[in-house]
């Protein structure tokens, strides 16, 4: 009895669970997975409709292409550079915030504050401050330098990686935060008494308890780079400076081309190294908390 009771009750459960999953099942579906399908069959075809299977052609075509080349160039390294500053960055700031200061509060409440902003009103700040007549160069003339025009300059990506680091950093931080606090104080304590230096605290005891957090900040921030096209676009529109010249910028370039072949490949191509990265992060990580069960 007691056993049919169970099976009786794990039918309904599961029964439950799957109706509140069905509508979102559903519409991620119908929104995301089948319009990704498609996709991937309109890169394999030489034209949107009644076109014929051509293979892996696209994809030869799209990397023979100088402009996807550059944009892909451009996105590797806009990840490869603000990626780890942001990393440095938030768990730097929340190991001192963790600390107690007494300007904590608000220092949390100025980071925080990018994350409820409006996208439009942080470029046109940025605008503001990095335009020709912007303040930035406001401040270097009066200081006896020459103007520069940041965005369509190698300093472009500079303008866009402090961006990045500006809106991102709070979330970022909110995240390590709350690693921090989940890390029991009598480690610490053990540690100092048994004569172990900060950098050994950091190390074998901050370190080692933050790696599922640091894993996922790592595949947030990666996810987050790889979206950056919003705000290059409102700053600098559909052609911007070679620098910033994003993988978003060439998909959308060929969507207003209605060349829907490359588009369509370079969005695979892009889905495809994202997961990668993905596997790859997730790999290591399964692996570090084997050594260190």
């Amino acid at each position: 009895m007691n056993s049919r009771w169970r099976s009786r009750r794990f039918r309904r459960e599961t029964a439950a669970v799957l109706l509140f999953l069905t509508p979102s099942m559903l519409g991620f579906a119908v929104f995301y997975m089948i319009p990704f399908v498609m996709g991937i069959s309109q890169s394999l075809t030489n034209r949107t409709l009644g076109g014929r299977f051509t293979g892996l052609s696209n994809y030869s075509e799209l990397l023979a292409s100088g402009s996807f080349r550059k944009a892909a160039a451009n996105t590797l390294l806009f990840t490869g550079v603000s990626v780890p500053l942001l990393l440095a960055l938030s768990l730097s700031l929340a190991l001192l915030i963790n600390k107690g200061p007494f300007f904590r509060q608000g220092l949390q409440t100025a980071l925080i504050l990018p994350l409820v902003v409006p996208v439009a009103s942080v470029v046109l700040v940025w605008q503001i401050f990095f335009d020709w007549n912007g303040t930035l160069n406001a401040w270097l003339y009066h200081g006896g330098h020459s103007r520069v025009d940041w965005l369509q300059s190698n300093g472009s990506m500079g303008v866009l990686v402090v961006l990045y680091l500006w809106k991102n950093l709070g979330y970022n931080l909110i995240l390590f935060l709350a690693g921090l606090r989940q890390i029991p104080r009598d480690y610490y304590e053990t540690a100092r008494i048994e004569g172990a230096g900060r950098w050994h605290q950091f190390s074998r005891i901050t370190l080692v308890y933050l790696t599922p957090t640091l894993f996922f900040v790592v595949l947030i921030s990666i996810i987050n780079s790889f979206k950056v096209f919003r705000e290059t676009y409102l700053l600098a529109g559909d052609y911007p400076y070679d620098r910033i010249y994003m993988l978003q910028h060439y998909m959308n370039n060929m969507f207003a081309a209605l060349e829907i072949q490359k588009l369509t490949a370079a969005a695979t191509l892009m889905v495809l190294c994202i997961s990668v990265l993905v596997m790859a992060l997730l790999s290591v990580e399964r692996r570090f908390r084997d050594v260190l069960d």
